[in-house]
This record gives C-alpha cells, sequence and structure tokens, in this order.
C-alpha cells in the first residue's frame, strides 16, 4: 500500500527525517488547525504541546509554531494532545489524538525499535505500521481527533533578556535562569554541578 502524501505532508517528512504514525498524528492535528487558524508568521498561533513526539515535527513545520520563536510551549504529560491559541481571534482549541492505534502491540513494538524482530517479524510489523498510517491519514476527523474550543489566558510573548557570565564556566547565559552558589553567580548546568 502506498501512502498518498500532499505538499505539507512531504514537507513534514522531508522536516522530520521519515514517515511514522507520530508524523501522521501531528499532519492531522496541524492540518486541522489550519483549516481554522492561519499558519504563524510570527507569533500570532501559539501550540502547546503535551509531548516530545515525532507529532510536534509536523506541528512546526506545517504551523511555523517553534521553540526558538516561543510560540511552541512543551508541557511533558506524554499525551497526543495539542493546544493551539491564536492571538488574531482571542481563543483557543484543544484537540486530542483519540484512539490507541497501537493497542495490543506493546511487546512486538519493543523488539522492533530494539532491533530484535527477526525478518518476517519485521516485514508484518512494518506491512501493520504502514496501515495504521495510513488508517490515522483517511479515517474522518471525529474519528481521530476530540476538538474543543478552551478557555486558557493568553500566553505570554517571548521576551528576550539580559545574559551574564557564568563565574565557574565563563559562558553567557539567560539571566533569569542564574543560580547564586558559593557567593558565585553561576548558570544552571555549573550550579546543578556545584550543588548536587
Amino acid at each position: 500500500m502506498a501512502i498518498e502524501m500532499d505538499d505539507d505532508l512531504k514537507k513534514a517528512v522531508q522536516f522530520h527525517g521519515h514517515m511514522c504514525p507520530g508524523l501522521a498524528m501531528g499532519y492531522r492535528v496541524a492540518k486541522y488547525v489550519k483549516e481554522h487558524y492561519p499558519r504563524s508568521e510570527d507569533e500570532e498561533l501559539v501550540a502547546i504541546v503535551e509531548n516530545s513526539s515525532c507529532s510536534v515535527d509536523a506541528i512546526q513545520d506545517m504551523l511555523s509554531c517553534t521553540s526558538g520563536k516561543g510560540n511552541l510551549i512543551f508541557r511533558d504529560y506524554g499525551k497526543q494532545a495539542f493546544t493551539f491559541y491564536s492571538r488574531d481571534k482571542g481563543k483557543a482549541m484543544r484537540i486530542y489524538v483519540k484512539g490507541d492505534f497501537f493497542e495490543g502491540m506493546d511487546d512486538v513494538r519493543r523488539k522492533y525499535f530494539q532491533g530484535k524482530l527477526n525478518p518476517e517479524e519485521k516485514t508484518e510489523f512494518e506491512a501493520l505500521r504502514e496501515k495504521i498510517i495510513d488508517m490515522i491519514l483517511t479515517a474522518p476527523d471525529d474519528e481521530v481527533l476530540s476538538v474543543k474550543e478552551v478557555d486558557i489566558p493568553a500566553p505570554a510573548k517571548a521576551r528576550i533578556y539580559p545574559s551574564l557570565k557564568c563565574q565557574q564556566c565563563g559562558e553567557a547565559f539567560m539571566e533569569i535562569l542564574g543560580r547564586t552558589a558559593g557567593g558565585k553567580v553561576l548558570c544552571k548546568e555549573c550550579f546543578e554541578k556545584t550543588v548536587c
């Protein structure tokens, strides 16, 4: 089975490096968001992502929400859930990718990622994986996505803080992340090495 890819999906795959179920989930979410909010040129659209999986790469590529611009906020809840706040519209939506696409596959997935499948098992697994990707890409929105408007305060815009020089390693760091130990102003890394 060959997976049909539009230009957005092709670019997301190129950005991410490969096609996988996680990227397919992020693509579906980003595609839905693009139908309701414009792509972010600067910080107009803010994505609050609840995982650090492959799906986030599709969000970054398709919606231009990135940590560098300050409009990608990471909250490590381990959920395929995403909240998007539109500064232009003053409203937000939360999208949860529903459905356990890998139900009953924990052992075979673990063996796959450990490189312990024999060639026949690997072929079967990859065929099943492609079937899952196709299902994620082609199922109706209401079968894959749980979407609801949410009332959240506008996320703070990205701020630029002055830099300080660590009195231990000599490297510059963002002022608000500084720590003090033994009468010295330290970067977080040196502080953790000193105190921990």
